[in-house]
């Protein structure tokens, strides 16, 4: 079996959904072929579709974004559509990260793909939802009974079980196992050290955009 592994995040770099992918492919390892893909950018290589065109099955991952997916993902799927780049016995799953602390946040983006699916005419397996994905980077690996991150490294020891048997599941969502204040305290703290190695201040959070600033 040969599984793609694509990465949807427009971080070409250090991405919570790389992260993620990292922690499937651990899961994966040693019961199949795996085929990294990456689609940062609005446009897919041949390369890229020559690959999937030979692999049994697709997990996306990408990061919510105003309800959805990012933009140029969404345009990396009218490609694949257009290209006919599918077997009816493909099946397509997905993860979805947040910064939100509920991973249920990721629930509008994630049927984005699920109905995308159907339209094109593949098999949707299914996907997780993952909420505190701003602190993924800095939880231990893939323990799946152990740390903040056990939930998250659960649901994918799953859905890595679930793609190996070519399974359909419910799409589920997940949180860290931290606590919600904290995570918003350590949240609240790196926008602050972000702002000011940018040059700006602390209350510059809170401005609203108005007709001037534009």
């Amino acid at each position: 079996m040969r599984i793609a592994l694509i990465n949807g995040s427009p971080k070409v770099k250090d991405s919570s959904s790389g992260l993620l992918l990292e922690d499937l492919k651990i899961f994966l390892s040693g019961k199949c072929e795996v085929a990294e893909i990456a689609m940062h950018s609005p446009d897919v290589s041949e390369e890229a579709i020559e690959e999937l065109r030979n692999t049994d099955a697709w997990v996306f991952a990408y990061p919510l974004y105003v309800d959805c997916m990012p933009a140029h993902l969404l345009s990396c799927l009218v490609q694949l559509e257009d290209k006919h780049v599918h077997d009816r016995r493909t099946h397509i799953y997905g993860i979805v990260n947040c910064g939100f602390y509920e991973g249920i946040q990721t629930d509008p983006a994630l049927r984005v793909l699920q109905n995308w699916c159907v339209k094109a005419g593949f098999c949707w397996g299914g996907g997780i939802g993952v909420g505190g994905g701003g602190g993924l980077a800095m939880m231990s690996g893939p323990k799946p009974d152990k740390g903040p991150k056990a939930p998250v490294n659960k649901e994918l020891e799953e859905l890595a079980d679930q793609i190996l048997r070519c399974r359909t599941q419910e799409n589920r969502y997940v949180s860290v196992a931290f606590p919600r204040f904290l995570y918003r305290m350590a949240a609240q703290m790196g926008w602050r050290q972000q702002i000011r190695a940018n040059g700006g201040k602390a209350g510059d959070l809170g401005k609203a955009i108005t007709n001037d600033n534009l």
